[in-house]
Parts: C-alpha cells; structure tokens; sequence
C-alpha cells in the first residue's frame, strides 16, 4: 500500500527554527524566516491534502481588496492615514507578486477560503508593521483581523476574490487567445476560400464545400463562445464587498463596500461593482456557474474543430489525406518519420478536463445551505484553471497547428472527382429516383457518376457536364471563383 505523508508538524516553541505568534486560539510556533503567522501555519498542519495550492490569482486579488479597503477605510475616517498608508504599500507589493512564496496553503481547506484570507492578512500585516517600525512613525503594529481585514469577513472577501480573479483571467488570458485562434482560422478561411473539397454528413460523402466554408463555420462557432462568455462576465462583475458574515453588512460602514469596488473598478479596469443582492452573491454562485458553462460551450466547439481538423489531415496515405499540419516534432519513438497530430491532442485533453470541471463546479455550487456556499475553493481552483488551460491550449493550437496548415491539393481534387454524391445536382433534373439509380450503378460497378449516367442513357454527356459542376455546388461564397480542375472524371 502506498504511504501516507503526515501533516506538516507544529514546530515547537524551542526550535531554533521558529518563531513564537499568537491568535484567538493561542500561542504556536512558525518558521523564522516567513511572514505568514498563527493561523496559516494551523492550516498548514491541519489541511495537509494534496498538491494544489490557493492559486495565485485568487492572492493576487485578495490583496488588491486589502489596498482598497485600506483606501475607503481611511477616507471614511475609519483608520489611521499612515497604518492605512503602510496597509496599501504592502497589500500592492502582495498584488503584483513580490511575496507568492508565501502563500502556501492547500486549496483543499475550510469552504469559505477564510484560511487563505488570513494568510493574506497575516503577510501584509508584517509587512506593513515593519514599514512602519523602520520608519519609525507611530502607527504602531499591524493587526491582520483589525487593521488589515477591517470592515470585511472571509465570506464576501473570498467571493469578491473569486470574480475578480476569474474576470482579469478572462480579460487578460482567455480573449485574447479565443480572438487570436478565431483570427487565424478566419484568415486560413480567406486562403482557402476558393479550394472545393467534398462535404461530408454522418462521416459518409455529401454534396462539395469549400475549406473557406469549413473553416469559416469553424471561426462563426468561436464567435458564439466568444459572445457567450462577454455575457457571462457582466455577472462576475458583480462584487460580494460589503456582505460580511451573512449579508447584512454587519460591522462595516454602509457605503464600504461600494467604495470599494469602484476603487478595485478603477484600479484594475473592469467594470466591477456591487452585487445588487448580497445575500444571493455569497450564499451562490450563478455567475461563476453560467460563466463556466461559456467555457465548457468553448471546449465542446474546440473538441468538434479540433478533431475535425485532425480526421481531415489523417494518414498521410491511409487516411482522408486533405489537409497537411505542421510537422513540430518526431511522432513515434519506434517509427522512424511518423507525425501525429499533437497539437489538436493537447487542445482536445484540456477540453476534456474542462468537461470534467464543468460537472464539479456545478455539484459544488448546488451544495450552499443558508447564507454561505461552502465549496468556494473548488469553484475557484476548477475555473481559473479552465480559463488557463484553455487560453494556453488554443495558443498552442493556433500558433503551432492552424497557421501552419496546408492543402493537399490533389488529393482534394481526387475526392471530390470520384465522389457520387455530386449525383444531388442532377436531382432538380432527373427526379430523387432516377439519380439516385446512377449513383447506385456507379457505386456496384465501380465507375464514375459520369460513365454510369451516359451507361444507364439517362442523360447525354452534354447534359452532365452542364449540370454536375462541383464549383456551382459550394453556394454564392465560392461561386466566383477561378476553376480548379473539370468536372469530366465524375
């Protein structure tokens, strides 16, 4: 049976390692050299589970809050100017990342992330008394539940935390790399506007399109997801600030939490504000949820493209043959010159695990009793990693896959030649009935639809080549274009 690592032990008061702090709870040792104190090293001991952190980009925004609270509280009198000055500096020092290696707790803790609050509070409470010490003022220490965390409670920081993080992934991320993929496959649209290849339905032969037409579809589906998640956001923007414990604002000026998040609004150009309803933005998490189902909308129209993309360049002899990928790297470590698609594997597994996230996300947030949804953690861990994958993964595929894309010309031209479903345009002529019986005697004895059509006497060999033209079959989108190859081998 595999060993089970025990929990991070509480270092002793005589360690010479550590350092003796104190909480509500009482006296407990922590390394010397950290800023964290009481209750992050309690967490550490007590929540040993896992290897996922508290991601970053939830510290991140738990400080920005920190720097704005500090702000309102000071212009509403309700802190010291210079405490709420060293407050700021520390908290902007913890936002930008200068401190990340000390935040180590799990993501697997208490519900509310109260736990990765306090670390919050607790680093940049040491931080700013010592501002303050070697600046020798009078502001004094830095409490990280009086000062730091003034007229907040973990249950509307954390969720405030939650959208912020999510909405400045999205915006800096997610969009930019969903614009650039639709970019790309809009603009291999254009080149390849006037290639007709055959279409094909339930995997069987159809009537011809054009890979204009095909990747076009594919740059209108991530237009959709694109619009999906711009919507989506319009929710998350909305803060919890301002709640506290359960919605009623207890202990906290009345018009804290909307300075707040015009501050954070202005700091960090979203359009955040707050919640309309705190009761239903601490006790829920709809917005989270529907922006979520945006991302797994996107996952499900990646895997579709993606394996579209891969079935169409399978091969390069075996398989459909139409379309050559770049060529990034070996395939086979037994056999020598095979190339795979690797790049539409990566993007189609993120998906998948996107897929999988949906499912925990949705589980998580039905489970709220009362005033508080207790699974924040995962909500938070499960979408910020959903927006980073996928954001990676559609980079990865666009720079590296869909840039480099090429036709296979003569294959093209082969298919599209010995198809029998371009028997259709012969339809409005003939009648269902009689063409249908051509692409039939074509089928059984091995033909083409022109040699079975003149065999059966139906129509005169002017007649098909008037009629069967596969470029007049893709529609008004390529129907100007220059002919590739004729039409008389069908």
């Amino acid at each position: 049976m595999p060993s089970v690592s025990p929990s991070p032990a509480l270092l002793t008061p005589d360690d010479a390692r550590a350092r003796t702090v104190s909480d509500s709870f009482g006296t407990v040792s922590v390394p010397a050299g950290v800023m964290w104190g009481a209750q992050t090293a309690r967490s550490l001991h007590f929540f040993a589970i896992g290897e996922q952190k508290m991601p970053l980009g939830i510290i991140h925004a738990l400080a920005w809050i920190k720097w704005a609270a500090a702000q309102v509280n000071r212009d509403l009198q309700l802190q010291e100017p210079l405490k709420a000055q060293a407050i700021c500096h520390a908290a902007e020092q913890v936002a930008r990342g200068a401190f990340d290696d000390q935040f180590p707790l799990s993501a697997w803790q208490t519900g509310s992330g109260t736990q990765s609050n306090m670390n919050v509070n607790e680093v940049i409470a040491t931080l700013a008394t010592q501002a303050l010490v070697q600046g020798k003022t009078s502001g004094g220490s830095v409490h990280p539940n009086d000062d730091v965390n003034l007229g907040q409670s973990s249950n509307d920081v954390f969720p405030s935390a939650m959208h912020i993080a999510v909405a400045v992934s999205a915006q800096q991320q997610l969009l930019p790399a969903l614009d650039e993929l639709r970019a790309a496959l809009a603009a291999q649209a254009v080149a390849f506007a006037s290639v007709v290849k055959i279409g094909r339905t339930h995997l069987q032969d159809a009537t011809p399109v054009t890979f204009g037409q095909e990747l076009g579809g594919y740059a209108a589906q991530l237009q959709l997801c694109q619009d999906s998640l711009q919507f989506a956001l319009a929710a998350v923007h909305a803060l919890a600030m301002g709640g506290t414990a359960v919605g009623t604002g207890i202990n906290t000026h009345p018009e804290f939490g909307a300075r707040v998040c015009a501050t954070l609004a202005r700091r960090l150009g979203l359009p955040l504000r707050q919640a309309d309803n705190l009761f239903a933005a601490m006790a829920g998490h709809e917005a989270l949820v529907a922006l979520h189902a945006s991302l797994k909308m996107l996952a499900m129209a990646l895997t579709k493209i993606g394996n579209d993309i891969r079935l169409m360049a399978s091969g390069p002899r075996a398989g459909l043959g139409e379309l050559t990928l770049p060529q990034n790297e070996p395939g086979s470590s037994i056999m020598p010159g095979k190339v795979n698609p690797t790049q539409v594997e990566a993007l189609t597994m993120v998906c998948a695990q996107v897929l999988g996230h949906d499912v925990a996300i949705s589980f998580a947030a039905s489970q709220g009793q009362f005033e508080l949804n207790v699974y924040k953690p995962l909500i938070a861990l499960n979408t910020l990693d959903s927006l980073r994958l996928l954001a990676d993964a559609m980079r990865s595929f666009s720079r590296f896959c869909v840039v480099g894309i090429a036709v296979n010309q003569t294959r093209v031209d082969a298919l599209v030649q010995s198809s029998l479903m371009l028997v259709t345009a012969l339809a409005p002529h003939l009648g269902y009935d009689r063409a249908g019986a051509i692409a039939k005697h074509a089928q059984s004895h091995g033909t083409t639809l022109r040699e079975a059509a003149l065999a059966l006497g139906t129509v005169s060999a002017e007649q098909f080549d008037a009629w069967v033209d596969a470029r007049q079959m893709v529609g008004a989108l390529a129907a100007h274009a220059e002919p590739t190859a004729p039409s008389q081998g069908v």
